[in-house]
């Protein structure tokens, strides 16, 4: 535990495409290390999250429904941030302040053509610093989409600072509902990329939530009853998306149910697959495509895993035999071939938390004014100081 005299408690919210809670990280940051001191998930309930999912793509009353729902989430929020404080003791006026990632709605990044790209989260700011007290620090992707980048992924920042003391080259996995990749290389922090691959966890939730009415896939149990079927797999990584370089992101506005079953429609044997068939070709989907991003990165020494998905035993280890399977050839590049594939637990935060804790480091970051490294990872035309300060 680090000394509670020399740095300042700052509070991450997050709700990411998963649409499973919205987590609440409590930090403790000085001289440079970020210590997890308390945390806390406010589970979105199936109603909430219905509402929110339906936002996702254009529908009727949607601005009149986005309104309320910015408010609400808000104020379920903040209603959790006061819970936790008074669980660990801890006082708001303590709070120098809160990073609100908010919940993303919309995500029309560069290169996809959109006419005019955005992206847009709620949760109201406002609201939160009103009913919290504290400085609320928030709308932390449209700075960057104004810089011409893509808004996503910010995290690979935060992870560079996670691991100041690394000597070899690493990434940082993160797996929601959509998986997000970390290539950092610590002679440079500047030099830090990343970029989403494609679905995480979002598809595998979907179906299985229509097929057996559950929020997700325990340790992929699912899956493993069922076997992978090559040729929807090969239609499935036949999308434009994965041919795309970085940086690039996405989101369940596109990766979603939808977009499975327009493919499973383009073929009528896709329609004879067995549900759980299905299921453990997307497991496997997610896997292929995150080890295809890693191929090219042979200097890789250690991935660590975070997000819901670094807890889904079958992915993990579909996972790991992909990535070892990609990068085979490592002795021929004259690295070790040995890949150590862990969690972010060794990094000192569990992988649950990394998100969140990412969002209190930049809120701390904007009210020190300091730009946030995330030109390398969104192609942004440089670096910056994210989000905007919100005054109770």
């Amino acid at each position: 535990m680090s000394d509670r005299s020399t740095g300042r408690y700052f509070i991450g919210l997050m709700s990411g495409t998963s649409l499973d809670a919205i987590d609440i990280a409590l930090t403790y940051i000085s001289n440079d290390h970020i210590e997890l001191v308390h945390s806390h998930a406010l589970p979105i309930e199936q109603t909430l999250k219905t509402r929110i999912a339906e936002l996702f793509e254009p529908g009727n009353n949607e601005i009149d429904r986005m309104g309320e729902l910015d408010r609400e989430i808000a104020e379920i929020s903040a209603n959790g941030v006061i819970s936790m404080l008074d669980d660990c003791g801890v006082s708001a006026s303590k709070v120098t302040a809160i990073g609100s990632h908010g919940q993303t709605i919309r995500h029309r990044p560069y290169g996809m053509d959109y006419k005019q790209p955005f992206t847009l989260q709620i949760g109201d700011p406002n609201t939160l610093a009103a009913l919290t007290n504290i400085v609320t620090v928030a709308d932390f992707r449209r700075k960057d989409i104004a810089l011409g980048g893509q808004g996503a992924p910010l995290a690979p920042a935060f992870h560079a600072y996670l691991c100041q003391s690394h000597k070899r080259p690493y990434a940082v996995l993160n797996i929601g509902g959509i998986a997000n990749l970390s290539l950092i290389r610590p002679d440079s922090a500047n030099t830090t990329t990343g970029f989403d691959t494609g679905p995480g966890n979002g598809l595998m939730d979907a179906w299985i939530y229509r097929h057996k009415s559950l929020a997700y896939d325990n340790n992929g149990e699912w899956a493993l009853e069922g076997s992978v079927h090559n040729e929807l797999l090969d239609a499935l990584l036949s999308d434009p998306f994965f041919d795309i370089s970085g940086p690039k992101s996405t989101g369940k506005e596109y990766f979603n149910l939808a977009w499975l079953e327009q493919i499973l429609a383009s073929n009528s044997q896709f329609g004879e697959v067995n549900p759980a068939d299905v299921q453990a070709t997307l497991l496997s989907l997610t896997a292929l495509t995150i080890a295809q991003a890693c191929a090219a990165n042979k200097d890789i020494n250690s991935i660590y895993l975070c997000g819901g998905g670094a807890l889904n035993k079958a992915l993990v280890k579909r996972l790991s035999d992909e990535l070892h399977a990609s990068l085979e050839t490592r002795l021929d590049t004259g690295h070790s071939s040995k890949l150590n594939i862990q969690s972010t637990e060794a990094l000192g935060i569990h992988p649950m938390w990394i998100e969140a804790a990412a969002f209190a480091w930049m809120a701390q970051q904007t009210i020190d004014r300091l730009p946030v490294h995330q030109q390398g990872a969104t192609g942004a035309a440089r670096n910056a100081i994210l989000g905007g300060i919100f005054i109770p």
